[in-house]
This record gives C-alpha cells, sequence and structure tokens, in this order.
C-alpha cells in the first residue's frame, strides 16, 4: 500500500506542477487589455476595446485614418434620445473628442469620463441633405495633437 501511496503522490504533485507551468505561460501569452468606451442609448449600453491602442504611446499619423474606418459595434437611437458616452478614466486623464465619420467634430479634448449629446446632433442632414440613417462615431484619445487611441461605434437612427 505504502508504494501505491507514493505514485499516487508524485502523479498528484506532478501534475500540479505542470498546472502552475501552463498558468504561467498562458499568462505571459496575454495582451494587456485596452481602456474602454461606453455609448448608452436608453437602456442599451455597447461597450468596446479600442480598435487601434499603443499601450499609451501615439498611434502612427499614417495609421489613424484606417482606424477611423474600422467598423465598431451599433447602437440604435431615435432623434429624441440622448446619447451618452463614457470613458475609462485612463482615457479621460489624456483628454478624448468625438469624431464623427472621420472628422474630428470639437475642437478640444474633454477630460470627462462621461458626457451626453442629443442624438439629433448626429442625424441631421446639411442644407439640401437628407438625414443620415446611419453615422460613424469615433472616440479619439488625444494629447497634444498626436492620437492614442481610437474607439468606434456606429449609430443607426431608429424608427
Amino acid at each position: 500500500m505504502t508504494v501505491t501511496s507514493i505514485r499516487g503522490k508524485r502523479r498528484r504533485a506532478a501534475a500540479a506542477v505542470g498546472a502552475v507551468a501552463f498558468g504561467l505561460v498562458a499568462l505571459s501569452a496575454c495582451d494587456k487589455p485596452t481602456p474602454l468606451a461606453t455609448v448608452t442609448v436608453g437602456s442599451t449600453t455597447v461597450t468596446t476595446e479600442a480598435a487601434c491602442y499603443n499601450d499609451g504611446d501615439a498611434i502612427e499619423t499614417s495609421k489613424v485614418a484606417s482606424c477611423l474606418k474600422e467598423e465598431g459595434k451599433t447602437v440604435k437611437a431615435s432623434m429624441e434620445d440622448k446619447i451618452r458616452f463614457g470613458v475609462d478614466t485612463k482615457i479621460a486623464d489624456e483628454g478624448w473628442t468625438i469624431f464623427i465619420n472621420g472628422s474630428p467634430a470639437e475642437p478640444e479634448p474633454n477630460k470627462k469620463t462621461y458626457r451626453t449629446i442629443p442624438a439629433s446632433a448626429f442625424f441631421a442632414g446639411g442644407q439640401g441633405e437628407a438625414a443620415a440613417r446611419t453615422t460613424k462615431v469615433s472616440i479619439v484619445e488625444a494629447t497634444t495633437g498626436k492620437a492614442l487611441g481610437v474607439w468606434n461605434f456606429t449609430l443607426e437612427k431608429s424608427s
């Protein structure tokens, strides 16, 4: 009996060491998650990680345009809704701005973690133009004129 007991203990110890080693290898292969950005319309909330993020360092200027074109999660809103934008404190500390269809919508970055904008601002058409059915909205973390991260969403006009 003693021999069987020793072999069983060795097997369990070897299995435990193997599991720990596997866990450490798996953890070392993980990327750090990017900060999150959130859009809320009514009771619907959509959260996403960055389309482009360089761990807090500037993204190459040539790459920013392609980051703004990447697909984002979709949320529906009517013209009467209020759209709430929320960002991780890491994004707010640097400053962030909203881009609409790839162009900046604000002159200065915002340093708050939360803000509300009427949906009508995103769907209104210009003079002689019909109101848009969808609008690409990007949150861009920026400091001293350099983009640090891009989070994309698509706003879809509901009836």
